[in-house]
C-alpha cells in the first residue's frame, strides 16, 4: 500500500520504553507495563494484552464540576501492551510531576496519568456555581500526566508583583506556590462580553505558572465535559 497516508508522518513506531509519550499533536501513546489510569472513552486504539476496568464515582468524583453536576469517570488499564488516547482531536501535552511538585488541573483537561501519581480534590475558595464551580484535581508524587486542550495553551508566569487574572472557563491548571481567589469585575464584562453583567475571573498570586487554553467553554461544551 502506498500514498502519503502510509508515510512516516502517520505511521506509529514501536515503543522503546514503558510509559507515556506524545504520539502526535492530537494523541498520547502509553506503553503499559502494569497499570495506568485514563478518562473513560479516551482510548482510541490498543494492542497487546490489556484489560480495562471502569472506576467508580468515588474516583471519578475528583474531577466533578459543580457547574454541571457531572463527573468525569476514570478507567484503569492493566497488563502489557500499547494504548492510544485522545479527546475530540484536542492538542495533547505531558506534564512531568517530580517529588515536591504540585500541579492543579481542571478535570476536563485530564486525559491519562501514571498510577504512581496521587491526587486530591481541591476547590477554589468562594467558587460556587456562580463562580464557575471550580472543582480541580491536585496531582502530587512522581510520574507523568497527559493533558488535552483546545488549541495551544498559554503558559503565563505569575509573580508577587504581577498577579494574573484568567477566565474561569479558560483556565487549565497552575503550579504549586500560587494562591487563588475570585475577582469580580463589571468593567471587563462590559468591554469584552458586550454585556452589563458581572464577570468573574480567577486571580492567581505568588510565584509560579498558570496554564490557559485559548478558548472558553460554551454551555454546550460544558455539558459534554
Amino acid at each position: 500500500m502506498k500514498g502519503s497516508l502510509f508515510s512516516s508522518d502517520h505511521m506509529v513506531q514501536p515503543a522503546t520504553e514503558a510509559g507515556m509519550t506524545v504520539e502526535n499533536a492530537k494523541c498520547i501513546k502509553y506503553a503499559v507495563n502494569g497499570e495506568m489510569l485514563a478518562r473513560q472513552g479516551a482510548m482510541i486504539a490498543y494492542r497487546g494484552n490489556l484489560q480495562f476496568e471502569r472506576k467508580g464515582q468515588g474516583v471519578g468524583g475528583m474531577l466533578k464540576r459543580a457547574v454541571t453536576g457531572e463527573g468525569l469517570p476514570l478507567m484503569a488499564v492493566r497488563g502489557t501492551g500499547e494504548a492510544w488516547f485522545a479527546h475530540e482531536a484536542q492538542n495533547c501535552f505531558i506534564v512531568e510531576v517530580d517529588p515536591g511538585d504540585e500541579f492543579t488541573v481542571n478535570g476536563r483537561n485530564v486525559l491519562c496519568f501514571d498510577a504512581t501519581l496521587s491526587y486530591r480534590i481541591s476547590t477554589v475558595k468562594g467558587a460556587g456555581i456562580a463562580g464557575g464551580g471550580l472543582f480541580n484535581s491536585v496531582f502530587t508524587g512522581q510520574g507523568r500526566l497527559g493533558l488535552a486542550c483546545e488549541g495551544n495553551p498559554l503558559v503565563i508566569p505569575v509573580s508577587a508583583q504581577y498577579p494574573v487574572y484568567v477566565d474561569t472557563d479558560a483556565v487549565v491548571g497552575w503550579t504549586a506556590g500560587l494562591q487563588t481567589s475570585l475577582h469580580r469585575s463589571q468593567s471587563i464584562g462590559s468591554m469584552l462580553r458586550g454585556g452589563s453583567g458581572e464577570a468573574v475571573q480567577l486571580m492567581l498570586q505568588g510565584e509560579g505558572y498558570v496554564v490557559v487554553r485559548p478558548s472558553e467553554a460554551t454551555p454546550q461544551k460544558a455539558q459534554q465535559h
